[in-house]
């Protein structure tokens, strides 16, 4: 193959497919050229035409390297891989490196192996970061581990290329000898970091770990203080969290090369309707930033961090992952090659969806272990009756941090009840995948509920049921429900079902075409909405709060975690 390259890009034999006319957009010399594309054998082999079997004429469109998605969780789209490539190949984007924690804190290695067998065929190019905490902490219960032991024969697959994102960063800080040998076990690889807020000695300690990159960044001052550190800046424009525009003035000609836009989270919704990393691109480029900036952050800049070699350029050599652009203002792809194969045309796929083996499908489906007639919801309280004071969860708007409050909650009969006309609402943690019954309860203010309940098995980042809602009742009934669904989300009012999306994969993604999901989305919401519910993305929303790496206060089934000081606290004040 690299003779045959070496000769098409001489002249001496023809390739495969030519783009003529093309505005092809330099990132080494931040130049666009006029160009005619010659490929061979899915690489570029010359800007400056020749023969093939095959030619195009793009007449005048800018073409761009492929866009790189550096860190995304596969399954926040809740569809599968294959659904997901249908909807952002279309949008221009060509690589996406994942991390597969959400089905590893399920299914453990078994988990990471079905994320490669279902990214192994597609157009859209996938490579895995090994999940490095699962459980992310000792202060919840996964479905399965994840041990340096594990490591060896992950990073024996090709596609697996480094460390995921770090979530226990007092376990590096502190040198947690597991942790410490996790890292050593995937040695000079990437390793992604996750530590918000992590500042002063601690976060030079974390950076001396070998950690290599950020994208929980929320302020300016706390993206400036790890680049300075040289740690490279994700800059997430997701569904759940929104950074951009916070951190783009960090972006100058000097730190430029050390950034790159992620999206982390993207619902089936927002991909379909917003798009993905021609988003950001879009946003950025809109709040002044340069548009071959722009470009660099999307391909080149992401392609270098992660050492994906041949890919991030329109250069000879380079993997012919291209995307044609009518300009660099909106980013809509006309056309979109993966390996020099034309795959999206006009905002649309041109490649089916892939049935996935009738024998993965069954290994994901099954991991759903809950007893509804164990489950009890009630919170014993101190006192008879009166009000007893709580920590609460609070919701921060577009944000996935929250804050902790303390809050006077009613006691009825000796238990503490919800109080949803002052927003107060009852939450609750279910242990699913060992049918202990085991329960962690608290309360919750920012969703506005007034009646009904919202459960989901979506629930970073070990992914038990979790529920919301105005009485016990009501929490029942959509926990039944989504232990019968197998896995899922659902809207209930008194024990009627509003709305509901079956997630039999895992319990975290939909066997069904993306565009039935984002109508089960859409319904959810409006059912929310219909009880009162303000948040634009209340199953997102809820699907956070027992994630305990994240401040500040959070709940898992083994009860509150205050994440900034590491450590479990009692409901009662």
């Amino acid at each position: 193959m690299r003779s045959r390259l070496i000769a098409a890009a001489r002249g001496d034999e023809p390739g495969d497919l030519l783009l003529t006319h093309a505005q092809v957009v330099n990132v080494f010399s931040g130049e666009i050229e006029p160009a005619d594309v010659l490929i061979r054998d899915g690489k570029v082999a010359s800007l400056r035409g020749g023969e093939a079997a095959v030619v195009e004429d793009l007449d005048g469109l800018i073409l761009c390297p492929g866009f790189i998605e550096p860190h995304f969780h596969l399954e926040s789209s809740l569809v599968t891989p294959s659904e997901f490539a249908r909807a952002v190949i279309p949008r221009g984007t060509t690589t996406v490196v994942a991390d597969p924690h959400e089905i590893a804190n399920v299914l453990g290695v078994e988990g990471v192996l079905s994320m490669l067998a279902m990214t192994e065929e597609l157009p859209l190019k996938v490579f895995l970061m090994i999940p490095s905490c699962v459980p992310a902490t000792e202060m919840e219960t996964s479905g399965a581990r994840l041990e340096a032991a594990d490591f060896p024969s992950l990073l024996a697959y090709p596609r697996v290329i480094g460390l995921a994102e770090v979530m226990n960063f007092q376990g590096v800080i502190h040198r947690d000898p597991s942790l410490l040998a996790k890292l050593a076990a995937v040695g000079s690889r990437p390793i992604d970091g996750h530590a918000p807020g992590l500042s002063g000695r601690d976060l030079e300690a974390y950076a001396a770990a070998g950690i290599s990159s950020e994208h929980e960044c929320t302020t300016l001052a706390e993206a400036q203080e790890k680049l300075r550190l040289g740690i490279h800046i994700l800059l997430r424009e997701g569904s759940a969290a929104r950074n951009l525009a916070e951190l783009l003035p960090l972006v100058t000609a000097s730190t430029a090369p050390f950034t790159s836009f992620c999206s982390d989270d993207r619902n089936p919704l927002d991909l379909r309707d917003e798009g993905h990393i021609d988003l950001a691109l879009r946003k950025a480029v809109g709040l002044g930033l340069d548009p071959i900036t722009a470009v660099r952050i999307a391909t080149l800049h992401p392609a270098r961090h992660y050492r994906l070699e041949g890919l991030g350029a329109v250069a000879p050599g380079y993997r012919a992952d291209l995307v044609a652009l009518p300009d660099l203002c909106e980013f809509r792809a006309e056309r979109v090659y993966s390996a020099g194969k034309k795959v999206a045309e006009g905002g649309k796929a041109l490649f089916p969806a892939f049935a996935l083996p009738s024998s993965l499908l069954s290994s994901l489906k099954g991991t759903f272990h809950l007893d509804p007639q164990r489950i009890n919801l009630r919170i014993p309280a101190p006192i008879e009756d009166g009000t007893a004071r709580v920590r609460v969860i609070c919701l921060a708007p577009g944000q996935i941090l929250t804050r902790e409050l303390a809050e006077e909650v009613p006691i009825r009969g000796g238990f503490a009840c919800a109080e949803p006309r002052c927003d107060l609402l009852k939450l609750a943690v279910i242990e699913r995948h060992h049918g202990t019954g085991r329960v962690g309860l608290g309360f919750v203010r920012g969703f506005g509920l007034q009646r009904g309940a919202l459960a989901s098995s979506v629930a970073h980042d070990s992914h038990n049921l979790l529920v919301v809602g105005s009485d016990d009742r009501e929490m029942l009934a959509a926990a039944r429900a989504v232990a019968a669904m197998g896995g899922g989300q659902v809207v209930v009012e008194g024990e009627h079902i509003l709305a509901a999306l079956p997630l039999p994969l895992a319990g975290l993604m939909s066997d069904q075409p993306l565009e039935e999901v984002c109508q089960r989305v859409q319904a959810l919401a409006k059912a929310a909405r219909g009880l009162g519910c303000g948040l634009e993305e209340p199953m997102m929303a809820l699907s956070f709060l027992s994630l305990p790496v994240v401040p500040q206060l959070r709940l898992t089934d083994l009860g509150l975690v205050d994440v900034e000081h590491f450590r479990q606290v009692p409901l009662f004040l």
